[in-house]
This record gives structure tokens, sequence and C-alpha cells, in this order.
């Protein structure tokens, strides 16, 4: 198991989602960190029903598997070292090039005058969606 992609965040009482690749070559998406009374643990990716209820997509059938991508996750969260949302992109370097924060690493000069159609057109992305 490996965690491929972390959006660390508050909402609520959510504080990360992430993505897990198995060792078959399998990407499960959707996973969330949850901060709980007892600490922060990991709630698998589910689907709302017609009746309103939310249910799990994908079952952790073993404590131990449980245990190790509770730990797994945790280990990720508090590591110092930031995960790029984007695979490949270092999304350190380009905060420090850009001058607005919206930016997606362009190079604008820095007395240019920003527009909203120029931050507004190019800031997201599906990366930068948490879910």
């Amino acid at each position: 198991m490996k965690i491929e992609r972390m959006n660390k965040g508050n909402w609520g009482k959510v504080r990360a989602f992430f993505d897990l690749s198995t060792s078959d070559g399998f990407t499960i998406k959707g996973f969330k960190l949850i901060e709980g009374i007892n600490g922060l643990f990991v709630s698998v990716p589910s689907q709302k029903g017609n009746d309103e209820e939310y249910y799990d997509t994908v079952w952790v059938e073993s404590k131990q598997l449980r245990d190790e991508l509770n730990s797994l996750a945790i280990d990720t969260y508090n590591s110092n070292d930031s995960m790029p949302s984007n695979p490949g992109a270092n999304k350190e370097s380009n905060m420090a090039a850009a001058p607005n924060p919206v930016s997606t690493g362009e190079n604008i000069a820095s007395d240019a005058p920003t527009t909203t159609e120029q931050t507004s057109s190019s800031s997201f992305s599906d990366d930068d969606i948490p879910f």
C-alpha cells in the first residue's frame, strides 16, 4: 500500500483526503482522515444512497489491515514533507516564484496588473478539489 496523493486541510472534522495505491496496481480514491474524539482515523470512501444515508463502497476486512492503513495515513499526514497534490510538480517552487497565491506558476511580471479573468480562468484544476 502507498498513499499517492494527500490534500491536507481543515474541513470540519476532515483533516485530509487521500488516494491509496495497492501493490496490484489499483488506485482507490476518496479516503478521508477524520479527527475523532479518540484521535485521527481513516474513513473509507462512501456514497449517498436514495435514503440520504451514506454507504461504504470499500471494505477493510481485517483489523490488521485497517491498523496498517491508519498508521500509514497518520504518518504521512504528520510528516513534514508536504506531498505535492500533482505528482511531478513541485508546489513549493511554484508558490515561491508566483506573486499571486492563486497563480498556477506562470511567469507573470510582479508589476503587471492582475485581473479577475487571469486568476479565475486558470487557477483551479481537478487536483485542487479535496475529494
